[in-house]
């Protein structure tokens, strides 16, 4: 039995490994700007720790640099390529999805001491819920997304389910489990290298857990608790510190910030900012003026929310059916953790008023799946005992599931559509099983093994077969840019004669453009510098550093127009590349354009303005 959990594990693992890596290819560079920071990362050492946007050192990305790092060192040691950008993230997906497997089997065990006559029953009965659990995280469309993209999210998602993994084991302990929940902590604070603040929004539910059903004296839990706090602090804070304390003329500019601090960029535009309203220019973000739950239930229910009312129902049902229970209960700790993990992070991103992406809900992704795996399964273990409360919530949960899955798969004109009919079906199928196989008082025989599985088959089926076709189409899909979308989409990009496939921007990028930048790198800094993130587009295109001139957005007071004076009087950098879009008001880049266009000579390049900045005008300034 245990070489069958392993085969079906595998097999599990496997095919999300091919849902995940399947045609990476045409997906071009996915998100410029990370793709262009792994071409530097690859190209220069500097970048690489900083998170450069280009290898001479000019400015950083707008977030710290661990999943750079990971694909950074995927494009030195196989050179620059989508794969190599994106085969990384399919790798971290793959590694969450199995950690998740063990993280809820372990939770499930506590199933092994209530029948010790039956041990490898129980144990394959927790294999299967941590089977679920990780079939669930596997098809959820946003981390299906976001394992074929190159931004921090899927690096995130592991670190965060391998820290869950690592406090659960700490949980089993019965003294101390000190060394468990310190590299739980160890992990989370690598996880702030990904995304900063919101990559904590986990920690409040890992300390209540860890306080709760810690081993030992309350005093020790509290130890045990600072002890990985502080860890935590010292993995997220080393590169931070380093950072702040580098004089500034001595590494790249903080992306994304005014005052070119970490700090700022955590605290700030990648943090407080986005609850506010403060940072509201997202490239294509979804803004919000005021917080809402709809977005979980509305807009971003396809992202994460196929098995949200799931969730909620079996946390509920599961903490019911657990009542009485010592503190120290797996099962009770589980639903404590993932509960936790949903209701806070599900609080935080409904609540955000500036920059939201819909991508944002994959935090969501393990706590849904680990809510639904263990509280299902308590359900599912009730009324195979012939608990007939168990059952009917349980029939009502695949009912609400099939429905709002259905509804889900019908809200866009695309070929998934045709799986609502599969989803009811087997909703139906699943519900007659439940009401006439099981028995109906407790302490009545159980099923046959082979009525039971094929009920089981048809309530798995009912529930995940929406998302695995929404991941399916995912997969099919196209993506590119900042804001993208889990589902079908664009799954072919026709390029103009003249421009140069892989762009993100609306315009595309000129042949005669790139080849220009690309001719006249040689002996400069920087061959072009370009107002925003078009500037990752022509590093890539054109294989030469590019100065991104005020950031992502064009807004940060990066460079000045005296520090760009006198680069330009060094002979540092080359070409100064308008897009058509221009740039923003008042803005420094804005300051460098005009002074650029009145002191150079610029001609047009397939509606892209180059100011050749070694060629002065008479008389300009």
């Amino acid at each position: 039995m245990p070489s069958l959990r392993r085969a079906a594990l595998g097999l599990l693992m496997t095919a999300a490994g091919l849902l995940y890596s399947l045609g990476l290819s045409g997906s071009g560079w996915a998100n410029a700007y990370y793709s262009a920071a792994a071409q530097a990362g690859a190209l220069s050492w500097r970048a690489f720790f900083f998170g450069g946007l280009d290898p001479s050192g000019g400015i950083t990305v707008d977030k710290p640099p661990a999943a750079l790092w990971l694909t950074g060192l995927s494009v030195r040691t196989f050179g620059l390529s989508t794969p190599a950008l994106l085969l990384p993230q399919a790798f971290c997906g793959v590694v969450a999805v199995a950690l998740m497997y063990g993280t809820v089997r372990r939770q499930a065990l506590s199933l092994v001491a209530g029948h010790p006559d039956r041990p490898d029953a129980a144990e394959a009965r927790a294999a299967a819920a941590g089977l679920l659990a990780a079939a669930v995280l596997a098809v959820t469309p946003v981390v299906t997304l976001m394992a074929r993209y190159d931004n921090p999210d899927a690096l995130m998602v592991l670190l965060s389910v391998a820290a869950a993994y690592c406090l659960v084991r700490s949980l089993e302990a019965t003294r101390g489990g000190g060394g468990w929940l310190a590299a739980s902590g160890a992990l989370l604070g690598v996880a702030f290298l990904t995304k900063l603040l919101q990559s904590w929004l986990v920690v409040p539910a890992f300390v209540l857990v860890a306080l709760v059903a810690g081993a030992g004296p309350l005093r020790r839990r509290l130890a045990r608790v600072a002890v990985a706090g502080a860890v935590m602090i010292t993995a997220a804070g080393w590169w931070v510190l380093a950072v702040e304390l580098i004089p500034a003329d001595q590494r790249p500019w903080i992306g994304g910030t005014r005052t070119n601090s970490v700090i700022e960029l955590a605290l700030g535009y990648n943090g407080l900012g986005r609850l506010t309203g403060q940072e509201g220019s997202g490239g294509g973000a979804d803004l919000a003026r005021s917080g809402t739950w709809g977005r979980l239930f509305g807009s971003w229910a396809p992202e994460a929310g196929w098995l949200l009312p799931a969730a909620l129902i079996c946390l509920v049902a599961g903490w019911v059916l657990t009542r009485g229970r010592e503190r120290r209960d797996p099962v009770r700790a589980g639903l404590l953790l993932w509960g936790g993990w949903l209701l806070v992070a599900g609080v935080v991103l409904s609540s955000m008023r500036g920059i939201s992406h819909s991508y944002y809900a994959i935090q969501l992704a393990p706590a849904i799946a680990g809510a639904v795996a263990l509280g299902g399964w308590q359900l599912w273990e009730r009324a195979r005992d012939g608990a007939v409360r168990a059952r009917r919530v349980l029939t009502a949960t695949v009912a609400l599931t099939a429905l709002w899955s259905a509804g889900l798969l019908l809200s866009q004109v695309a070929w998934p559509m045709l799986v609502a009919p599969v989803v009811l079906a087997a909703a139906v199928a699943a519900i007659v099983g439940l009401r006439m196989s099981w028995p109906r008082a407790s302490g009545a025989v159980a099923p046959r093994r082979g009525r039971g599985g094929l009920v089981g088959v048809a309530v798995v089926v009912a529930m995940l077969a929406g998302p695995t076709a929404w991941s399916v189409a995912t997969a099919q899909a196209v993506h590119r840019g900042a804001n993208v979308h889990a589902g079908p989409g664009v799954t072919e990009v026709v390029t103009p004669r003249g421009i140069r496939p892989g762009s993100t921007t609306r315009t595309g990028l000129p042949s005669a453009l790139v080849d220009t930048v690309a001719a006249g790198a040689a002996g400069y800094d920087w061959a072009a510098a370009v107002i925003g993130r078009p500037a990752a587009d022509l590093q890539l295109g054109s294989g030469a550093p590019v100065w991104a001139l005020g950031g992502f957005s064009g807004r940060d007071p990066h460079p000045t127009l005296d520090e760009f004076r006198s680069a330009v009087a060094a002979s540092r950098v080359h070409y100064l590349v308008l897009t058509p879009q221009g740039s923003v008001p008042g803005s420094p880049a804005e300051q460098i354009a005009h002074w650029s266009i009145g002191s150079f000579v610029a001609t047009q390049v397939g509606g892209w303005l180059v100011v050749d900045l070694t060629s002065p005008v008479a008389g300009g300034s």
